[in-house]
């Protein structure tokens, strides 16, 4: 059964500059409302989008474990350069409706990544 899932993305600015930015995404309104554990391999992972009738995934995001230093890289197939995620922050990817799967690399075995499918 599909969710209605809102996202956006706060940033507040303090110091020499300040301000907040709000950026709100259109919401997903037939979104899977699911989370999901993983652990990373070392190496090329294929990471499956969720899908069921009716469900559509609009978007990801990546929390790393607190603390973890292992490269982490966004893949579009095996083999290319990618994308440098940080090791510990969220990352959070708008994906079309098209995607059945993302690509991540990791340096070294990662336990506890969590997937936030909207």
């Amino acid at each position: 059964m599909a969710v209605t899932a809102s996202r956006k993305t706060t940033i507040v600015y303090t110091g020499d500059v300040t301000g907040t930015e709000v950026i709100e995404a259109a919401d997903s309104e037939a979104s899977p409302g699911a989370v999901t554990f993983q652990a990373l391999a070392s190496g090329f992972n294929s990471i499956t989008v969720p899908s069921s009738t009716g469900v559509t995934v609009t978007s990801v995001t990546i929390k790393p474990p607190t603390g973890n230093t292992t490269t982490i890289t966004l893949k579009g197939v095996t083999g290319d350069t990618g994308v440098a995620l940080h090791p510990s922050d969220p990352t959070t990817i708008g994906i079309a409706s098209t995607v059945t799967t993302i690509g991540l690399t990791a340096g070294a075995a990662i336990q506890g990544v969590r997937f936030f499918w909207a």
